[in-house]
């Protein structure tokens, strides 16, 4: 890699890991939810009927199923989600969202989009965003097209729809 390259790899790179890191130290402090636990629920909250299949959920997330078996078991055990049998398929469940876990993310979601209003939206200019979407865009579809991930379930990936978590984010910042 070339000088400029690097210095935009390893700034992407610190951006990433200082931004997130941040985020998740104000979310966890202001609703005891972990980035995880509120990916969770953004999901779920938005799905019909407030239900997913959990193989569905973890190709939202992006997570394997491993990761999302014990993010579930965690969760369930807090009430915040509950597993049931998927009626459709008998290899797999729904994860529903309880009344606990509707509670947490209406509570945590504003709290949440106003923190990364601030250290994100309004630290850009207008102008800035859009070639950050456009940024995002080119290498998610590139990611998509080139190196996607048919066990993953990449071969349906819609690189330039907005994931129920854009969309939340999105509602909640305005």
């Amino acid at each position: 890699m070339d000088e400029r390259e690097m210095r935009a790899w390893r700034g992407f790179h610190r951006l990433r890991a200082e931004l997130v890191a941040h985020l998740s130290r104000e979310l966890a402090r202001d609703s005891g939810l972990t980035e995880a636990d509120y990916a969770v629920l953004v999901e779920v909250s938005e799905a019909p009927r407030h239900r997913v299949r959990s193989r569905d959920l973890a190709r939202a997330l992006r997570w394997d199923r491993s990761r999302i078996s014990h993010q579930l078991g965690r969760m369930e055990a807090r009430g915040t989600v509950r597993r049931e049998s998927c009626a459709e398929d008998g290899r797999s469940f729904n994860v529903v969202l309880t009344d606990a876990g509707m509670a947490a993310i209406e509570a945590a979601a504003p709290g949440h989009a106003a923190a990364v209003r601030h250290c994100f939206a309004d630290v850009l200019t207008p102008e800035q965003l859009d070639t950050l979407g456009d940024i995002a865009e080119a290498i998610t579809t590139h990611l998509a097209s080139e190196h996607a991930d048919p066990a993953n379930g990449d071969e349906n990936l819609d690189t330039r729809a907005p994931s129920r978590m854009t969309r939340a984010r999105s509602r909640s910042a305005r």
